[in-house]
């Protein structure tokens, strides 16, 4: 049975955005494999895969840079590029972070798209009565413009972003406000989303149901303790 309302991430949930970072850097980091030179283009796709881990495993570094991707990615490319300078290799052309951020910025945005299913599944969930939530976190005007590429804003009750509402993922008034936008308690509540701690962990603690959406067929993580209510491939798979 489905319940009376269901709050929905956005990023790697409705629309493939950010999932696989690591294949994104290695693109990029091969389209300025002449730039990078003497370093291998492998091998600082792999710093700056080492150091965006750190950077986002970091909740306070996180919270800021999410609000502020430019910066964010340039600074980890920085740091990529100061840990390879540790390892012995010469220091690089000091503009070349900002450089790459921005390419992978636009690299990223070419590569989005809306998952297979997903306006079907919006659109009869609706059908069905189901009230509806997007709550996202990031800045209002980025989110906002891809809820407006991928045709989202009119098939929801309620759209909630981290940099206008105030509070994010995985603060419990983002679900909170989200839920009495609704007129729902938690035990009446879904949350479907990719982050296992933004998306069930977090809503768990409230009492809410929460659907990891498991695109990419990753499987949990070795040593997670997060366990989900249920896990999907599909969007498809909530109308079953």
């Amino acid at each position: 049975m489905l319940p009376r309302a269901i709050l929905f991430d956005l990023d790697d949930t409705l629309i493939s955005a950010y999932s696989q970072p690591e294949l994104a850097w290695l693109a990029v980091a091969a389209e300025f494999a002449p730039l990078l030179h003497p370093v291998p283009s492998a091998d600082a796709a792999a710093a700056i895969a080492r150091a965006s881990e750190m950077f986002w495993s970091d909740a306070e570094r996180h919270r800021r840079g999410r609000l502020n991707l430019a910066d964010a990615r340039a600074d980890i490319v920085a740091d990529a590029f100061a840990a390879l300078v540790g390892a012995g290799f010469p220091a690089l052309a000091s503009d070349l972070p900002l450089r790459m951020a921005a390419r992978y910025a636009a690299y990223r945005d070419e590569q989005m798209y809306l998952f297979p299913g997903a306006h079907d599944v919006v659109d009869a969930l609706r059908a069905r009565d189901v009230k509806l939530a997007l709550v996202t976190n990031g800045t209002g005007p980025a989110q906002r413009a891809k809820i407006e590429r991928f045709a989202l804003g009119h098939r929801f009750d309620h759209i909630q972003i981290e940099g206008e509402f105030g509070y994010g993922k995985p603060d419990e008034r983002a679900y909170r406000h989200a839920m009495q936008a609704l007129g729902v308690a938690p035990h009446e509540t879904w949350m479907i989303g990719d982050n296992l701690e933004w998306e069930i962990a977090a809503p768990q603690r409230l009492g809410i149901f929460a659907i990891w959406h498991d695109a990419i067929g990753q499987g949990l993580p070795a040593g997670t303790t997060v366990r989900p209510d249920r896990i999907v491939r599909s969007l498809s798979e909530l109308l079953a």
